[in-house]
């Protein structure tokens, strides 16, 4: 049909806007309009069409320009060759990545890196930008992190000295608390959003995102809960993928009830039957999951780990995410941060 017609029969049923036309249904708009269903569904099909920000891509598309996704293959460095190798770079800088683990694992000294080696050039791993650090229940580690700044030289030897002595680390990690869930939606909707929109910052850290749950819902609230982590995990995914800017959700574990739970969190030997808090639903929300554990050197059996220096290793292992295979790899805490360790002789 005639394009003039069409756009004569929407003047005429007083229809002025795309949102009138998208809230109608087809039979009202071919009663108002008196068109064919024919050209009620090219109407619909072209107004669709023109509000898509972009067209879908296919499988071989997107293997020959590899470069017109770029932030699907950027990185964001651990600071630490071992570990990168294990993540193959680092964390996706967009979705939303999880590290779970049990207390002592770890966790918040991976986070804290992190804050300092989003704050690199490109060229060493990081985005060339600041971190947001949003606790939930315990207080920032102050003293940590300055223990860390004060031995960026020593870890990050890879870096030369000029380029580390320009970097003014404790001047951009920007420290947020939100001890419930209102608090914490108006944190990453506001506060969040404009520090992100002003190029501030290129990192989101929660501690943990399991905190603000634990005391708001009880067992017969799992739809509402449900509802929350959705709620939360859009909007995450939303400011992840608008400013190409990598979340990290530190998650704590709970005792694995079942089967499936043990099956879905082990993976080798070297981890204790449980799983990451929240559920299925929360899962659903993730690129990534990684999980740390704590394993002394009395729990190795004989011979089958060669002795480390180190009193405490802990083990860092995927698993799940879409680029990367189940594996893990070992760790110590030492003053100067995270290391990865290589071990000569598996268990």
């Amino acid at each position: 049909r005639d394009w003039n017609t069409g756009v004569f029969s929407l003047i005429s049923a007083n229809i002025q806007s795309i949102k009138e036309i998208l809230n109608l249904s087809g039979a009202d708009l071919q009663r108002l309009t008196k068109l064919s269903s024919m050209d009620v569904q090219c109407l619909l099909k072209t107004v669709s069409g023109s509000l898509r920000k972009s067209c879908g891509l296919t499988a071989l598309q997107l293997y020959q320009d590899k470069d017109h996704c770029t932030s699907q293959h950027q990185k964001l460095s651990l600071g630490c060759s071992v570990l990168n190798s294990l993540l193959r770079g680092g964390i996706p800088v967009t979705g939303i990545t999880e590290l779970a683990g049990e207390s002592s694992a770890g966790k918040t000294q991976i986070s804290l890196q992190l804050c300092l080696s989003v704050q690199y050039p490109y060229e060493y791993g990081g985005l060339e930008s600041g971190a947001v650090y949003i606790c939930t229940e315990d207080v920032f580690p102050n003293k940590r992190l300055q223990q860390l700044i004060d031995h960026q030289h020593i870890l990050r030897a890879d870096v030369p000295l000029d380029v580390l002595q320009k970097i003014k680390f404790g001047n951009n990690i920007f420290i947020e608390h939100a001890a419930d869930l209102d608090t914490f939606y108006n944190c990453i909707a506001k506060r969040i959003t404009l520090l992100l929109s002003r190029g501030m910052v290129r990192l989101v850290v929660i501690d943990s995102i399991a905190a603000l749950f634990r005391c708001e819902f009880g067992a017969k609230d799992s739809v509402m809960k449900a509802r929350y982590l959705q709620t939360f995990g859009a909007k995450l995914h939303s400011l992840s993928s608008r400013f190409r800017t990598p979340i990290l959700c530190i998650n704590q574990v709970t005792d694995a009830v079942d089967e499936t739970d043990v099956a879905q969190s082990s993976f080798g030997s070297l981890d204790n039957n449980v799983s990451p808090a929240l559920g299925l639903t929360w899962s659903n929300q993730l690129l990534m999951r990684v999980m740390a554990s704590r394993i002394t050197q009395s729990e190795l059996s004989p011979g089958g780990v060669l002795q480390h220096t180190a009193s405490v290793l802990r083990i860092l292992r995927v698993v799940f995410a879409p680029h990367l295979p189940q594996s893990f790899c070992s760790y110590i805490i030492n003053l100067e941060g995270v290391k990865g360790v290589k071990l000569k002789t598996l268990l």
